[in-house]
């Protein structure tokens, strides 16, 4: 595959490696990298409150879980037959008030403790425009297909968008001050703001980003949506919706995020898991033949001698 140019990117200090243990929040694009460490079979946790688009509603959730700020009746709302909570994702929410009220708690423990563990925080922003619901004037995370006319619409600042990143990177080193933190502006273009108001809230998070990570030595920049917008500015890179990057692309952009992050030692344990999760998806012309259980045997085996190597690999 061609590319009419190439993006210079170094060698980052956070290196990762199967020891590590990596909290992946924000975007969609946190999902394609999440599901990426899923399957070689990192130690990872993807979007736990589900997918969060701008700084501030990021700086919000990790507020909530840093400082234990449980949730409460007062948070959560009824709205189309289910119960919401204007700081997470509509995929949490539940017909049950309580049970609803108590998982988003479970949640809190659960990331607590994650982001205590962790070796590494990747934090993919996506965008600066944002929605304030009117009644209590608070930014939300999603709007769980409310009425429009309950919102209001603006764009966050780029001294807004630097106070809550660098909220963000205080709170996760208050809590876990070995983390290292990568950060990312998300590929996916999100044109229902408009072709030209998609450009100035990414321009808005890259300028945040650089300003607010310099004093940093142990946060770094990823340059996922430089990549997409220059080398993989062909639509061929991109799904049917010409918005969100396809397979290729996400493959692409990962790879390049492997190389700057991962040691040849990683890359070879990569291989062995890619070649057992190959091995796995394969289907024979004969389950029960002599061939078949030879090979199941074989993979039985390469399973057991990765493990021995990396005892938390699961298959």
């Amino acid at each position: 595959m061609q590319f009419r140019t190439q993006i210079p990117i170094s060698k980052s200090n956070c290196q990762i490696d199967y020891n590590s243990k990596i909290v992946s929040i924000g975007s969609c694009f946190a999902e394609n990298i999440g599901d990426k460490f899923e399957y070689f079979k990192f130690q990872n946790t993807v979007n736990p409150f589900g997918i969060i688009f701008n700084p501030v509603s990021i700086e919000k959730i990790v507020r909530r879980v840093v400082e234990k700020d449980y949730y409460t009746g007062k948070d959560v709302f009824f709205a189309n037959g289910r119960w919401h909570c204007f700081e997470v994702h509509s995929e949490l929410s539940s017909s049950d008030k309580e049970s609803f009220i108590e998982k988003l708690n479970q949640l809190i423990e659960h990331v607590f403790i994650a982001i205590s563990q962790s070796t590494h925080i990747i934090v993919t922003y996506g965008t600066s425009w944002v929605y304030r619901e009117k009644e209590y004037s608070e930014i939300v995370a999603n709007c769980h297909k409310l009425p429009q006319k309950q919102f209001d619409k603006e764009l966050l600042s780029v001294e807004v968008n630097q106070n809550s990143i660098r909220s963000t990177i205080d709170m996760v080193h208050q809590l876990n001050p070995d983390a290292s933190l990568v950060f990312t502006v998300s590929p996916v273009r999100h044109i229902k703001d408009g072709f030209v108001e998609n450009q100035i809230s990414k321009a808005q998070l890259i300028t945040a980003l650089h300003s607010s990570i310099s004093g940093f030595p142990s946060s770094s920049y990823f340059p996922s949506y430089e990549i997409m917008m220059d080398e993989l500015r062909d639509y061929r890179f991109y799904a049917e919706d010409m918005l969100h990057p396809n397979q290729t692309a996400i493959d692409y952009i990962w790879k390049l995020f492997a190389e700057a992050h991962f040691s040849t030692e990683t890359f070879s344990v990569m291989t062995l898991v890619e070649n057992i999760q190959k091995a796995i998806n394969h289907r024979p012309f004969d389950e029960n033949g002599a061939e078949h259980q030879k090979f199941l045997s074989n993979l039985q085996d390469k399973i057991k001698k990765i493990q021995e190597k990396v005892p938390h690999i699961r298959f």
